[in-house]
């Protein structure tokens, strides 16, 4: 499988009607932080960031496939994700969460 690096920009290219929103809303000296928003039945594909990442779930529910589980995020959830592990993320409900990860990180995605 190729990975690839993209942008948040290019993340809408892939199919921007069924994936989750993915905008940054801080970035600081050594960190950003994005949000992610979406509805019921969109996913965000395979991918993996290429530092640790921290989501912290605001509302909704989501199932995050990661090392062949499925693991059921809610409402003031919070995951570590860590750095290059692949994960995908299928949003249940209407959902919002916070990712944040060094500011160097970037984001990889399954061709």
């Amino acid at each position: 499988m190729y990975l690839y690096s993209v942008t948040i920009k290019t993340i809408y290219k892939m199919n921007r009607h069924n994936i989750p929103k993915l905008v940054t809303v801080k970035t600081g000296d050594s960190f950003k932080a994005h949000e992610v928003t979406g509805q019921a039945g969109m996913a965000m594909p395979l991918h993996y960031s290429t530092r640790e990442a921290i989501v912290i779930v605001q509302e909704g529910s989501a199932i995050l496939n990661i090392d062949g589980q499925k693991v059921r995020l809610e409402r003031n959830d919070s995951y570590i994700i860590p750095a290059r592990k692949n994960h995908s993320l299928l949003l249940e409900t209407e959902f919002k969460s916070l990712v944040i990860m060094a500011l160097d990180s970037t984001i990889e995605f399954a061709k």
